[in-house]
């Protein structure tokens, strides 16, 4: 049975504020075929790309980094939010679509000249894959590409990343909404 992963995505209006429209993967997560097919389908992507670990973005790219770093073998990195890692961190804040935010990293999570891969649920500005590849590099690593479940093209967040010279894969589009 093939399987329609953007029919298996919730579309919640005006969330977090008005005018937005969040596209929410609990609903795919929840389904055993869905989740399943989306790590199948992210995996054999990376499987053609160079990498040393993966980087996941709060919160919903810990579930399918680490996911795809169990599936690969790979070590995995959580990207959080400001003051929820325990030991020392390098922090960036960064531009969202509706807001500002911070992020940080262990400074010990990365070793100079690892290849690490960003996975997140959804690209919309680029605001956070921005500043967890300005991390990355920060501590010395590289970025060789990103990886979404979810892209929203018209916010224009996979053109900023490819203006860096980051490759971008993403498994849905959903345009002019």
């Amino acid at each position: 049975m093939k399987v329609n992963l953007k029919e298996l995505v919730r579309t919640i209006p005006d969330y977090p504020k008005k005018g937005i429209m969040f596209r929410d993967i609990t609903t795919l997560l929840k389904h055993p075929e869905g989740f399943k097919e989306t790590i199948n389908q992210l995996v054999q992507h990376a499987e053609k790309i160079n990498f040393d670990k993966i980087v996941g973005l709060e919160a919903r790219g810990f579930i399918i980094g680490a996911a795809m770093a169990y599936a690969m073998n790979k070590g995995f990195i959580p990207v959080r939010k400001k003051g929820k890692l325990p030991g020392e961190v390098k922090r960036k804040e960064y531009a969202l679509e509706y807001g500002t935010d911070t992020i940080e990293m262990h400074t010990d999570s990365i070793k100079k000249g690892e290849k690490v891969l960003v996975i997140d649920d959804l690209l919309a500005t680029g605001g956070t894959a921005l500043g967890a590849i300005s991390l990355i590099e920060e501590l010395g690593g590289t970025v060789p590409e990103v990886m979404v479940v979810i892209d929203l093209p018209d916010l224009h967040g996979k053109a900023k990343l490819e203006k860096k010279g980051i490759k971008v894969f993403k498994l849905i589009n959903f345009e002019g909404e």
